[in-house]
């Protein structure tokens, strides 16, 4: 069974991690403690054997060898090798539980688009969710030890109810020499196409959808078979296992206290036990352990993968989800903050502190600056409110050449804009003027009434060339009637077009 401590380490404290130290199920004790009394043992045999069993002349021997194998022994890189290794499995590792066949996604689209409360359509709901059970079963069973075990043989399967009889026949039937975990998937796609014409689901993008969750689940049964089958390299395993072995046979002789009366460099101290190199062989071998580990976690070690309680879980959840809780509703009401513009859930009195905390507004919320700081500059570097240069600004913009001076067109479109950022705030003063209260809205001596036409207020607008006027046919009593030039407007909003373009329509 899964080890699980996470409630333990929920809050860091001092001495939090000390607890799980004294854990022995799913601990690194259980696992390497073999091959530290090994390790240990053929140690003591060989410090024993050079203090009473070597002659002189064989100690001498010996010590060379110590001396030797102690120069050598950092030549194999143990860290370097093994990291790469145990990054690879972990990773290998989380990604088949990410791989595990889970029905929910699948139930909500079956209980959604699979409609009718009589005894067909449940039948239809359960028996393909049962299919898509029975898909997971026949690859864990492929893939695990303890589903196997579960299930040896496939008569277990049917005694199991994920399959009846007579699909066992067609499932035998069917000639292949492939793992056949994906024909419960076919069956769903052609018994959803049967719901479909009889109407249970009512449109194709409904079935659409059951088949594109589907495909989902039926991929992920996929890859489970995939990295059951494609394992890490073997060469790369066994790079690694060589390397960490030879390099604590190394340490059997090279970590050897020898005689301090020799003489020997860095040999002044003799004791009987080699407290780092155990602690050394704890960490390294402990490391190729955890990988052996977790390299096929679909077997029956302590912290493997619940794959038979997943079975039980998904099982009995796909049936309620799809059965007893299809269109089972409970009756609408207004929420507790119908009413409430601030909608905010209650605090007990052990999280009463966290009302008192401001919420995160950004990491530059709370930069200060100078009043100074904060004032826009002009491009041009001339001192003066920012508004006043607008303009300017433009004319320096466009260039102004031999068609296009104060009496061509572009000019007369730099004058219209020049007009019309002039007015803006007496436009939006209107309301405020004395004449506003006038029966007819304006006064005939008020400047306010149109800013374009004011001469106080616009400047002198060139002189347009030339050119026969347009007169515009009027009523019969008068021929011809002059055309009164528009009002002016306020700044168009962004999503209107641009009113130049619109002043250049009625100039032309």
């Amino acid at each position: 069974m899964t080890v699980t401590y996470t409630a333990r380490v929920a809050n860091a404290r001092f001495g939090g991690f000390s607890q799980l130290l004294l854990l022995w199920r799913g601990s690194i004790y259980k696992l390497l403690w073999r091959e530290l009394v090994c390790f240990l043992g053929l140690y003591m045999a060989l410090s024993a054997a050079y203090r009473f069993v070597l002659t002189e002349g064989q100690k001498r021997y010996f010590e060379k060898l110590v001396i030797y194998c102690d120069q050598y022994a950092s030549l194999i890189p143990v860290s370097f090798v093994l990291g790469f290794y145990v990054t690879l499995v972990v990773h290998r590792w989380w990604n088949q539980y990410l791989c595990m066949p889970l029905p929910d996604a699948l139930m909500c689209v079956v209980a959604g688009t699979v409609h009718g409360r009589d005894e067909r359509g449940r039948l239809y709901r359960r028996t393909l969710m049962r299919y898509a059970g029975l898909s997971a079963v026949l690859i864990l069973r492929s893939v695990s030890t303890a589903v196997f075990k579960r299930f040896p043989t496939i008569d277990h399967v049917v005694e199991a109810g994920f399959m009846t009889r007579e699909e066992r026949k067609k499932f035998e039937n069917l000639n292949s020499s492939y793992n056949k975990y994906w024909v419960p998937c076919v069956w769903f796609s052609n018994l959803a196409a049967q719901a479909r014409r009889e109407g249970r689901i009512r449109d194709n993008s409904a079935l659409k959808l059951l088949l594109e969750e589907l495909t989902v689940f039926r991929g992920k049964c996929g890859m489970l078979f995939h990295y059951d089958w494609i394992s890490v390299p073997l060469v790369y395993t066994q790079v690694v296992t060589i390397a960490v072995y030879s390099y604590f046979l190394a340490c059997l002789i090279g970590r050897q206290f020898l005689d301090p009366a020799q003489g020997y460099e860095g040999h002044n101290l003799d004791l009987c036990v080699p407290i780092f190199t155990l602690l050394q062989f704890f960490f390294y071998a402990g490391w190729l352990k955890v990988a052996e580990q977790l390299i096929n976690p679909f077997g029956e070690d302590d912290d493997d993968f619940e794959t038979n309680f997943l079975i039980d879980r998904n099982f009995q959840v796909s049936m309620l989800a799809v059965d007893e809780m299809y269109d089972d509703l409970a009756m609408l009401e207004k929420d507790l903050y119908w009413d409430a513009t601030e909608a905010r859930a209650p605090y007990t009195a052990a999280t009463a502190f966290l009302r008192q905390q401001p919420s995160f507004q950004g990491s530059t919320f709370d930069i200060t600056l100078a009043k100074e700081d904060m004032q826009f500059q002009r491009l041009d570097g001339v001192d003066g409110p920012l508004g006043e240069a607008h303009g300017d600004f433009l004319q320096r913009l466009l260039p102004v050449g031999a068609g296009m001076g104060a009496g061509g067109l572009l000019g007369r479109r730099l004058s219209l804009m020049r007009r019309k950022n002039s007015c803006v705030s007496e436009t939006s003063t209107a309301a405020s003027c004395t004449c506003a209260g006038a029966p007819d809205g304006t006064a005939p001596e008020c400047g306010c009434g149109d800013p374009l036409l004011d001469s106080g207020l616009r400047e002198p607008e060139p002189e347009l060339p030339a050119g026969p006027e347009l007169p515009v046919p009027g009523p019969a009593a008068e021929p011809f009637t002059t055309v009164p030039m528009p009002a002016p407007r306020g700044p168009a909003p962004p999503w209107l077009p641009s009113p130049i373009g619109e002043e250049e329509e009625s100039l032309a």
